[in-house]
């Protein structure tokens, strides 16, 4: 895992800019502690930051392969898992390697077949390749964009990164936000519309894009999609196939000259991965998987059950634990440390986001990378296999816009009256989700209910999926460890795609054929568990630190979240706790102090990041 940075300007003599690309670079510090490097070229330079997993030696970048009289330069981030037989099919083509890093099967893969190698990666990735006979530049993100890539377009040149933050490091680059931005921060936040960086100026390369700059200009093109096709495989050979794929999706992430672990919540998609991580181990004599979960200070005190959260954790932890036989880490984190966090948060994540869901996975990968500098985790199974509850609400199915956000009035209702009248976030919400429904691969088959589902399906893979990839990769890549999310496997998620809704609700339960597949893998008591999402805080101690930040915010004369906000609705909320506020924000989690939390992470946002307000 890394961070790279780069400046591609035509007009200019790069080399002249160094302390610039320096400082773009040194802004990604936390996604590379390991080594720094750059490339610089008269047009172009790139920056490097690496944190180490493979191939300390081999491995470093940018690196550079020379074929016949052409030379081409890789800055790359991510994990190439199909790297070895990448590398022997290279091998048998007449090409010969000096490491064993995947870095290098992938710029010779690129130099062998072009923009046609992306269709040979297995592997989590953001890289830019530079051609210097061509002139051109060639980005590419991994198909569920695991890994972030931003650029900023200009006349004659082209900026990159990793993050946002490494962008506005550029002398010439101002951080704004205009009408647009506001609408997407306040309709769809926290979660982006794909293609989106809510920063005037700035986008992010879609998920399953590539692109290529050279003095034309900029040019992108769509390489993946899930494909929608009949499924024919039965109840049992449908769950065979899952194991399979889930088993060889695991195995395929473990390549690592680090040690390597697993987040255990005690929920059904995490403990799959740690049981099949753990007989992989044994199977192979290697030592003790260590296994990390987290908790709140008093949580069983102060617990509330409800719909979402039926029961907690660490009963099912404690069994997994003695079932596979870890060495086992249990974190327990403080309400005064939650809130503390709640700025370096929206720091790594170069945007307000998910308030204490953040900032508790913040100080997680903290805790976690004291032992470990890879962890195997659970995203993407709900999204995949329908566990979340508004692929089981018949209101959410047949209603209109995003399920995980019925706040919309609220939303508007919050903003300052001048921007009240001039934002229409719920129109831009709706305008969002007809965009991405009409773009779903739909069957000519399908009946209208099937229709439904499969679109509620593609709204989670492009837009709540990618909002818990962007915090799992910012907070993880913070806390300098990399996470590594097999449910996000391409080949798992193309087969799981097709499989019919009553398959995937085998035995009327949600992700059924997940559970079915995991027989066996999995004692039942954590096999046959209802879904709970990530844990949260129940203390009330947390939501008087909440309410005494956003006190002083509100007392405050330089606050800035007032520019885009009423003063007198918000302090109405605060004084309540949030409590009056009864629909969630976002999700299922973000409501009460979550949701006053998130509108400190706004103001501090609008400070730290000195943000000029374009209305």
């Amino acid at each position: 895992m890394s961070g790279i940075a780069g400046w591609i300007d035509f007009s200019r003599h790069i080399p002249s800019y160094y302390r610039t690309v320096e400082n773009m670079t040194n802004t990604l510090a936390h996604r590379g502690p390991d080594d720094t490097n750059f490339y610089f070229d008269q047009h172009v330079g790139l920056g490097y930051k690496r944190l180490a997993i493979v191939d300390r030696d081999g491995g470093r970048q940018p690196m550079s392969v020379k074929n016949d009289t052409n030379q081409y330069i890789i800055a790359f981030n991510g994990e190439i898992y199909n790297a070895p037989s990448l590398r022997d099919e290279l091998q048998r083509r007449g090409w010969s390697f000096e490491s064993v890093s995947d870095t290098e099967v992938l710029l010779k893969a690129y130099i062998e077949w072009g923009a046609d190698h992306l269709e040979h990666l297995n592997g989590i990735f953001s890289y830019a390749i530079w051609d210097e006979a061509k002139e051109q530049l060639f980005l590419a993100r991994d198909r569920l964009g695991v890994k972030p890539l931003f650029y900023s377009l200009y006349q004659n040149g082209i900026l990159i990164g990793s993050e946002i933050k490494a962008i506005l490091a550029h002398d010439d680059i101002k951080a704004k936000i205009d009408s647009e931005g506001l609408t997407e921060l306040f309709a769809v936040g926290p979660s982006k519309s794909p293609g989106s960086a809510v920063f005037s100026g700035i986008q992010e390369l879609r998920a399953a894009h590539f692109a290529i700059f050279n003095k034309n200009g900029l040019v992108t093109r769509r390489y993946w999609n899930v494909k929608s096709e009949e499924h024919v495989d039965g109840v049992e050979e449908t769950a065979e196939k899952v194991r399979h794929l889930l088993i060889r999706a695991v195995e395929s992430q473990l390549g690592a000259d680090v040690p390597v672990g697993t987040f255990l919540s005690g929920g059904v998609d995490s403990s799959a991965i740690s049981s099949i991580v753990n007989t992989y181990r044994k199977a192979n004599n290697l030592e003790r998987l260590q296994t990390f979960s987290i908790d709140y200070e008093d949580n069983e005190k102060h617990f509330k059950k409800s719909g979402f959260q039926p029961n907690q954790d660490k009963d099912y932890i404690k069994k997994m634990v003695e079932y596979l036989g870890t060495e086992h880490f249990n974190y327990e984190l403080n309400h005064d440390t939650l809130q503390s966090l709640l700025e370096d948060a929206v720091y790594y994540r170069d945007l307000p986001g998910m308030a204490d869901v953040d900032s508790s996975l913040l100080w997680f990968c903290q805790q976690t990378s004291k032992e470990v500098k890879v962890v195997l985790s659970g995203e993407g199974a709900d999204e995949i296999f329908g566990g979340y509850p508004w692929f089981h609400r018949e209101e959410d199915l047949k209603g209109e816009g995003f399920p995980w956000i019925r706040s919309s009035d609220e939303r508007q209702q919050l903003l300052r009256q001048d921007l009240r009248n001039d934002l229409d976030l719920e129109g831009y919400a709706k305008e969002k989700y007809q965009e991405t429904i009409q773009e779903t691969p739909l069957l000519a088959s399908e009946t209208p209910e099937q229709v439904k589902l499969r679109q509620m399906f593609y709204l989670n893979m492009h837009w709540f999926m990618p909002t818990l990839l962007d915090r799992k990769d910012r907070m993880s890549m913070g806390a300098g460890i990399e996470a590594r999310v097999p449910f996000g496997d391409h080949h798992l998620v193309e087969y799981v795609w097709n499989i019919p809704w009553e398959i995937k609700m085998y035995n009327d339960r949600e992700k059924g054929i997940l559970r079915k597949a995991m027989e066996g893998i999995l004692p039942d008591e954590v096999l046959y568990r209802k879904k709970s999402p990530y844990p949260k805080t129940h203390h009330p101690g947390y939501t008087k630190a909440v309410v005494a930040w956003l006190d002083n915010i509100i007392n405050d004369k330089e606050s800035r979240l007032f520019e885009l906000l009423d003063k007198d609705k918000v302090a109405r909320l605060v004084h309540s706790g949030a409590e009056s506020y009864k629909i969630p924000w976002y999700g299922q989690l973000m409501s009460g102090p979550q949701l006053l939390a998130h509108l400190g992470q706004i103001d501090f946002w609008l400070r730290k990041y000195n943000v000029t307000i374009e209305k």
